[in-house]
């Protein structure tokens, strides 16, 4: 048995359809106009246990519904939604016991305390051991750099060390499945970096399951080795990050300074896409050359000052897959 197991889950809202005019406004007082949104259409995925898998896909796909259905927040319209064995709307209180959340900038820190003392109220809360809440807590501090805000009001902290504590709070219990939506948004690139870290950490030393939703393709490639893509409330790809980017990744694009400014290439597998005068950025199909084919061409047809090479990012693949 999967610890997540969804199957043919969707979730339809009826929204009140709001029409101009005056007059219109008083014909809703006695009859209303409803439109329906299908957020979740019959989507179908399990998740084992220690697995790092990244939910992603644009605004209004769906993740945030999916995310509140296995939290329990939401009721589903239809369809099978299993926890750890659990239907989280029917046991509510069981599912929270075993989940940790972070939703972004939202946080779970009371303003005038001291974050330790915040720890200490989840402990009550969660009715974590007195050991294992010691253990947890110099854990966390240690592994999230926390050393010299942990006694600070939350008041003074940088979002990056509210971000931090906020981590480390819904993971004090020890759940075996976080939900992590939007973890690094803001950050700096060393906040990104140690809170990448530490939840790489996390799952190799407590086999924790993580769900990340996410709009920073670098979270994804960096954290997760499985990629689940929503659009419009349908999974589109469901598999491997690596066989993602295997399957997709047709392009690669090489930069070259030529010594002359050329102005075209005669040769169609070479595309320009950029220029500024000397310097091209070329674009090459896989299946027409490999980089070394590539250089070799160009080296022997113009005179070179330099050449660069880039595979496309993450975010560039993913944004042409839903396109297409």
């Amino acid at each position: 048995m999967s610890l997540i197991e969804v199957n043919r889950l969707e979730k339809v809202f009826k929204v009140f359809k709001r029409e101009k005019g005056s007059l219109n406004v008083i014909k809703s007082i006695f009859k209303r106009k409803y439109e329906i949104i299908k957020a979740v259409n019959s989507i179908t995925f399990n998740i084992e246990e220690g697995e790092l898998v990244g939910y992603i896909g644009p605004n209004g796909a769906g993740k945030s519904t999916t995310i509140k259905m296995l939290s329990g927040i939401l009721v589903p319209t239809s369809g099978i939604v299993k926890v750890d064995g659990k239907i989280p709307y029917l046991n509510r209180k069981e599912n929270a016991m075993n989940i940790g959340a972070i939703f972004g900038q939202r946080s779970q820190l009371y303003w005038d305390l001291p974050v330790l003392d915040s720890f200490e109220l989840y402990k009550k809360i969660y009715r974590i051991g007195n050991l294992d809440f010691k253990r947890n807590v110099e854990f966390y501090t240690e592994l999230l750099d926390m050393q010299e805000f942990i006694k600070m009001p939350a008041r003074q902290l940088s979002l990056g060390q509210k971000m931090r504590a906020n981590i480390a709070i819904a993971l004090l219990h020890d759940p075996g499945i976080v939900y992590l939506d939007e973890p690094t948004i803001g950050l700096d690139i060393m906040a990104k970096s140690k809170i990448r870290t530490f939840i790489k950490e996390v799952n190799k030393e407590k086999k924790t399951t993580i769900l990340l939703t996410t709009h920073d393709m670098d979270d994804i490639e960096q954290i997760c080795d499985r990629l689940i893509i929503i659009d419009k409330g349908t999974i589109l790809y469901d598999d491997k990050l690596k066989a993602f980017k295997e399957k997709y990744n047709k392009d690669f694009m090489i930069t070259v300074v030529f010594n002359n400014d050329i102005k075209t290439l005669p040769d169609t597998r070479f595309k320009i896409i950029k220029e500024d005068g000397p310097k091209k950025h070329i674009l090459i199909k896989k299946d027409d050359l490999s980089f070394i084919e590539a250089v070799k061409f160009l080296s022997n047809s113009y005179d070179i000052v330099d050449l660069s090479y880039k595979e496309p990012e993450i975010e560039e693949l993913i944004i042409g897959f839903i396109s297409k």
